[in-house]
């Protein structure tokens, strides 16, 4: 099955997690565009922004030096004198960091050099960096993405430096299978985040003193084994631009439209779709893996291939989210193409300003026929001094891959000793049940008051336990309760008239403990909760809000446990 079959196979299912392609038109006004992403910036200065960040890359490495004028970021000479080895140089247009600057240092890029925001830097840039700012006397390996601009005026470069003497290679890198054969044509394909996984085996290479045709090789054997593709939820927008107008539709994406294939410079992708992470992931392994697909299948990749698997964060991904796609990702492919990745490498790369979007690269593992201690692997996992390396895993690790796990603490389960307690698990749980219920149904309460007072959270996280709660005991909830009472005193100071939920435990255990009556323990306790309307608050979120909106609201954690201790008591 092709991936465009793939896509309409899911546009045929009629639900909303079904991936529905989107033609590309024009709209006649903003009703129904989404302007997601975001148009505001701390530094709003282009230029200002591109050379203080690369000025920010010298702060975080000094063993790089920066040449403002020509924006380069380069090694520093060592004290010993230069390294003598091959030196590598890449860039390309600022907005793509940590690439290139940040990825300089030993093991990895000798120099790279910085255009203005997602524009080629000049041929004199990128010649002045491979003549005068690094060592030459081993030669020189470019490696540039493939877009004109980069193309022609690193090309430029080389050809100018050639004529000076000097020995220099350049290998061009196309991974991305969004563009196909067809629309590609001649230019061929875009370079995206597989990049990086050439800029590192190569300043591995270099860094073991290989020759230069040894790096050359070395690096076009990476760039001929790495697919890649991405998928955003929206466009980016470049610092200093306008944002765009109600018929830039090709600029923007309508709300719940999800761009697959989308370049990193805001290029279109191969389509658009409405669908969920696992159909999303699953039409672009189909781009990445498809054979059948004649359009797409640059690289054949079997299950009994090593692979390494690349997922990139485009710029305005959570860390949190970033691991949900991961595992989706590497779930997809154990499941439907039985391939269990040999190197997992997850995290920020190559980004595209700050793009709610990701990439998935795919390497094959090839033979550099260069011998032990030279193959691909062992050159991705060699250290680097580069402040925007992410990956320090060492290939020991990887290849022991300990499957133990620490278990109970030894004896543990042995060594607990009855307490001789006896309740009426029915009444219990009956109880229990009512409680909960309760909690449940005050949680949108909860969440109005809390939005006003806090986080917005404490609602559907009474909710949440409620849902998953087990059996408690009410025969020693008195005794229990005061207990629980007298140890969080040793981690909060939290009194009646706080403003928390105390406000509500506290009526609730001296009541209980007095009368041993559940039901008027129970008012006791809403009576607590009403009465912190309006108070103000000594701890918790409260304190930081500000406003005066806590004095129409009682507190949220103070009613949702009132809520579950009337449940209490009408079931017991």
């Amino acid at each position: 099955m092709t991936s465009s079959q793939v896509i309409n196979k899911l546009s045929s299912v009629n639900n909303g997690l079904a991936i529905q392609p989107i033609a590309r038109i024009k709209h006649p006004s903003r009703e129904g565009i989404c302007i997601s992403m975001a148009a505001r910036h701390f530094i709003n200065d282009p230029t200002h922004l591109v050379n203080a960040a690369l000025h920010a890359v010298t702060l975080a490495n000094p063993s790089v030096a920066l040449d403002g004028p020509n924006k380069i970021i380069y090694r520093r000479p060592a004290k010993r004198g230069w390294d003598v080895q091959v030196s590598l140089v890449s860039g390309g247009g600022s907005g793509h960091e940590p690439s290139f600057a940040a990825f300089v240092g030993r093991g990895l890029l000798s120099a790279a050099v910085a255009g203005t925001i997602f524009a080629s830097p000049s041929a004199e840039q990128v010649r002045t960096a491979v003549v005068d700012r690094v060592d030459g006397s081993e030669g020189v390996l470019v490696v540039v993405m493939n877009y004109t601009g980069d193309v022609l005026n690193f090309g430029m470069a080389v050809e100018k430096a050639k004529a000076s003497g000097l020995r220099v290679e350049m290998v061009v890198v196309g991974d991305d299978v969004g563009v196909g054969r067809k629309k590609g044509g001649k230019v061929g394909r875009r370079g995206i985040a597989g990049t990086v996984l050439v800029h590192k085996i190569a300043g591995a290479m270099a860094a073991k003193g290989a020759t230069l045709e040894e790096v050359r090789k070395v690096a076009s054997l990476v760039s001929e084994n790495v697919v890649s593709v991405g998928a955003s939820l929206s466009h980016v927008h470049v610092p200093g631009r306008a944002p765009p107008g109600p018929n830039d539709s090709d600029e923007t994406l309508s709300k719940g439209e999800i761009e697959i294939g989308m370049g990193i410079h805001n290029e279109p992708g191969s389509h658009r779709v409405r669908a969920e992470l696992p159909q999303i992931v699953k039409a672009m392994l189909a781009q990445l893996l498809d054979l059948s697909d004649e359009d797409r299948a640059f690289l054949e990749i079997n299950a009994e291939d090593n692979v390494v698997l690349l997922i990139n964060n485009l710029g305005g991904v959570s860390v949190l989210e970033l691991g949900g796609i991961t595992a989706e990702i590497a779930t997809q492919l154990k499941v439907d193409y039985s391939i269990e990745p040999v190197r997992v490498l997850t995290g920020t790369y190559m980004t595209s300003l700050n793009g709610l979007g990701f990439s998935i690269t795919l390497m094959r593992v090839a033979d550099t026929g260069l011998g032990s201690g030279n193959s691909l692997l062992e050159l991705l996992d060699a250290p680097a001094e580069a402040a925007g390396w992410s990956a320090t895993v060492a290939t020991e690790t990887w290849m022991e891959k300990s499957d133990l796990v620490r278990g109970s603490r030894a004896g543990g389960a042995e060594n607990i000793q009855p307490s001789g307690l006896k309740f009426d698990v029915i009444q219990a749980r009956k109880a229990l049940i009512s409680g909960l219920d309760r909690v449940i149904a005050a949680e949108p309460d909860v969440t109005k008051y809390d939005t006003l007072v806090g986080d917005g959270d404490c609602g559907i996280g009474l909710k949440r336990g409620a849902e998953s709660s087990t059996l408690i005991t009410p025969s020693i909830w008195s005794q229990a309760l005061q207990n629980s009472v007298d140890s969080l005193a040793n981690y909060t100071p939290a009194q009646p008239g706080d403003r928390t939920l105390i406000d509500t435990l506290h009526p609730f255990v001296i009541t209980l403990s007095r009368y041993g009556d559940l039901k008027r323990a129970a008012k006791a306790a809403r009576e607590g909760a009403d009465s912190t309307k309006g108070m103000k608050a000594s701890l918790g979120r409260t304190v930081y809000v500000g406003g005066e909106g806590w004095r129409e609201v009682p507190d949220p954690g103070a009613v949702g446990l009132a809520a579950f201790l009337e449940g209490l008591a009408e079931g017991s």
